[in-house]
């Protein structure tokens, strides 16, 4: 029976000593933690060297955070900048392709309301013709005005001068040869054009 009783008195050694060793751990624990608290609370050990580092590095890291949000912000408005630049001129190659058919129509048309010729657009291809210019002009496209406007070389495209029929005309277009053409207000085809001198 003795051995009964010795072996429960073992354990409730065992484990008090284990509970001491933890309360001496917990206490060790808390008392580095509570002495890198109080070095980070009361500033006392910092010297004013230590200090004026910190602030510079502290404004350092400040300046490159704000440099960093501009660039960001300048990249976000560029790629926003090209793909709308993008959008606007997809089309310009198909435009391109398509300014001698409109000029083709436009002579045609221009023949047909002439009333010393015998041509005459019929109801149908003037709906036509009407019809591609409005969707057109709807994706961008605007033809010019040049003739009796004064000559601007990044606008026109001078094919030949002439003498001006009244001094009012000197250094005007007096003649379109070929309409000048925009797309989204880029120069996509200048206007060729006979100028007056």
């Amino acid at each position: 029976m003795s051995n009964d009783h010795d072996e429960p008195v073992k354990d409730n050694s065992e484990n008090a000593f284990q509970d001491q060793m933890a309360g001496q751990a917990t206490e060790e624990t808390m008392e580095a933690y509570n002495r890198e608290k109080q070095d980070i609370e009361d500033p006392k050990d910092t010297t004013d060297d230590e200090i004026q580092e910190l602030k510079a590095t502290i404004q350092e890291l400040k300046d490159k955070h704000l440099r960093l949000l501009a660039e960001f912000d300048n990249y976000k408005k560029r790629t926003m900048r090209e793909r709308l630049d993008l959008l606007n001129t997809a089309s310009k190659e198909a435009m391109v392709n398509l300014l001698p058919v409109l000029d083709d129509f436009d002579r045609a048309k221009k023949n047909a309301d002439d009333p010393s010729m015998d041509e005459a657009f019929s109801e149908g291809v003037t709906m036509v013709y009407n019809r591609l210019n409005q969707v057109l002009q709807s994706m961008g496209l605007k033809s010019m005005e040049s003739t009796g406007q004064a000559f601007d070389p990044e606008w026109h495209e001078a094919i030949t001068e002439i003498p001006s029929p009244d001094a009012s005309m000197k250094g005007k277009v007096i003649d379109t040869i070929e309409k000048g053409y925009t797309l989204h207000d880029k120069i996509i085809r200048h206007a060729k054009v006979v100028v007056g001198n």
